[in-house]
């Protein structure tokens, strides 16, 4: 076996990161030109929450991913106090408590380290679960669903409560995706989908036949959630037009940065694809596109060569969180998916988010390397 060094980084994750990389500290610059003047060093924050989180990656890998696993549930606990916390002291931020301000420093949001909390606690339950019952009967696979549902109910009630219906979805998607591929019968989603097929129903139709009833019986907050997320259907708002706009004026080539030509809100978050596009052009955007493909790919690969089960969930997680919020994020910029505020990863501006991901950056290295290892 050939001897490989612990900190051996993959280069095929690590120069596609430093592409991500320069790819968002040049749009969320030129994102600046659509903001406030009070809003214009985003791109050295971003730079600094990017070198944070090579330094929080490379802690990942000096500690190893085995001291993260044997210590989840500490973590887990953390995390969903985390979000406790928020609704009991945080102070609101356009009406919402997904914020913990911090000064000199800004702000920080759990939910997205909630992310990858959650994918790892799913995986050593999903393994525990398979290397205690080799042949479980529906009885024993009930009762371990019982157990998740659990799990990714309580962080997820306390983050719609913020409220942040969109990093809800990504919980549960999360959930979807590992159990999909941790070998439980298939019946289960079957009938998990029947299930939510029946509820979206019945909420639907009190939303369209009775207005007032849907308040009376969700909130108004509910109900403008759910007007917000169906307004996609009919290609308006002033958003997403002025986003397609952008993205059709940037051609074929783009206009070149610190250009955009029109107006829209959150450029340098939920609507970052569209700077990109109009600053690129279609040959820019297809790069990226190309760029995020091969990274996801590039991952798929590692799981398939994991030596160890819980590294193939764990990876099977954050490639199911990527996908997701990589369409999700791109397809509202197109009109073709409802806009939620889901932000592109690697690329969007924020604090947070990046950290959590330079956070998973370091554990998908530490599972390449193990990989690497067994086969060789």
């Amino acid at each position: 076996m050939k001897n490989v060094s612990k900190y051996k980084v993959d280069k095929f994750i690590l120069i596609p990161m430093f592409l991500f990389v320069i790819i968002s500290l040049l749009t969320v610059h030129s994102s600046q030109e659509l903001l406030p003047s009070t809003l214009n060093n985003l791109y050295i924050k971003q730079l600094i929450w990017y070198v944070l989180g090579f330094i929080i990656a490379y802690f990942i890998m000096f500690i190893g991913n085995s001291y993260i696993y044997r210590n989840i549930w500490i973590i887990y606990v953390f995390g969903v106090l985390s979000l406790l916390g928020l609704l009991l002291f945080a102070t609101p931020i356009n009406d919402a408590k997904c914020w913990y301000s911090i000064p000199g420093v800004g702000t920080i949001q759990p939910s997205e380290f909630m992310k990858i909390i959650l994918i790892i606690t799913l995986a050593k339950m999903i393994h525990k679960f398979n290397e205690e019952f080799n042949d479980p009967t529906i009885k024993e696979e009930f009762y371990f669903l019982i157990k998740v549902a659990i799990v990714v109910f309580i962080p997820s009630i306390l983050t719609f409560l913020q409220p942040d219906t969109g990093v809800v979805l990504i919980y549960l998607i999360i959930a979807i995706i590992m159990l999909f591929i941790s070998g439980i019968r298939y019946r289960w989603f079957a009938i998990l989908f029947g299930g939510l097929a029946v509820l979206v129903s019945i909420v639907l139709i009190v939303y369209f036949l009775n207005t007032d009833l849907f308040i009376n019986l969700f909130g108004t907050n509910f109900f403008l959630r759910v007007d917000r997320l169906l307004d996609w259907s009919s290609k308006t708002g002033f958003q997403l037009e002025n986003g397609l706009s952008a993205i059709g004026a940037g051609g074929l080539f783009g206009n070149g940065l610190r250009n955009t030509p029109i107006y829209f809100p959150e450029p340098q978050t939920d609507f970052i694809f569209a700077v990109f596009a109009n600053n690129f052009g279609f040959i820019g955007s297809l790069f990226l596109i190309g760029l995020i493909i091969f990274f996801d790919i590039y991952l798929i690969s590692i799981a398939i060569n994991a030596n160890k089960n819980i590294n193939k969930y764990i990876i099977a997680g954050i490639v199911g969180m990527l996908l997701y919020q990589q369409i999700q994020n791109i397809g509202m910029t197109f009109g073709l998916l409802p806009i939620t505020g889901i932000t592109l990863p690697f690329i969007s501006y924020g604090g947070s988010s990046l950290l959590s991901y330079m956070l998973m950056a370091g554990i998908i290295f530490n599972i390449s390397n193990e990989s690497f290892r067994y086969t060789n």
